[in-house]
C-alpha cells in the first residue's frame, strides 16, 4: 500500500474509533495491508479493498494495462474463496489521469464481482473520510 492510502485508511480507522466511542453501533474498522511480504491465508470474514492505482505501461483504455504495486493484492483476492468475502473495492488515484483514475479498483471489482464503492483521490480529505466510512456502513453493519 502506498503513502496516500496508507494515510487516508489510517485516518479512517481513527474516525471510526471516534463515532465507535460516541456510539457503540458504529463499527470499527481493522486494517491489513497485503504486501509482497504476506503470507496468504484463507479469509472467512468480510472484508472491503482499498485499491491505489499505479500504472507502469498501457493507458488502460485501448492499449492495454501493466499495472504495479498492486499485484499482491490481486493475488490475494483472488486466493483460493477469498473473492467471495470481499464485500466492496474502494479506488484512489489522481483525477489528472482522466480515465485511468481508479482504473485498478474498478478492473477489481469487476474480476472479483465485487462492488465499486466509492474512491478518493489521493491521500483524501476530511470530508472523504466521513463519506466513505457512511458509504461502508451501507454494505455491511456488523463487520468490517
Amino acid at each position: 500500500m502506498a503513502g496516500n492510502t496508507r494515510n487516508f485508511v489510517t485516518n479512517l480507522q481513527e474516525y471510526a474509533k471516534k463515532v465507535h466511542n460516541d456510539d457503540d453501533n458504529n463499527p470499527l474498522i481493522e486494517l491489513e495491508e497485503i504486501t509482497d511480504q504476506s503470507d496468504f491465508a484463507d479469509e472467512n470474514s468480510n472484508f472491503f479493498a482499498f485499491v491505489p492505482t499505479y500504472l507502469d505501461g498501457g493507458n488502460g483504455i485501448d492499449n492495454g494495462v501493466k499495472e504495479m504495486m498492486t499485484n499482491t493484492l490481486g493475488e490475494y483476492i483472488d486466493y483460493n474463496n477469498n473473492a467471495k468475502y470481499c464485500i466492496g473495492v474502494i479506488g484512489s488515484g489522481n483525477k489528472n489521469f482522466n480515465e485511468q483514475y481508479c482504473l485498478t479498483a474498478k478492473r477489481y471489482a469487476k474480476q472479483f464481482n465485487a462492488p465499486f464503492v466509492t474512491d478518493f483521490e489521493l491521500r483524501g480529505t476530511d470530508r472523504d473520510v466521513v463519506r466513505v466510512y457512511g458509504e461502508l456502513k451501507k454494505y455491511d453493519e456488523n463487520e468490517f
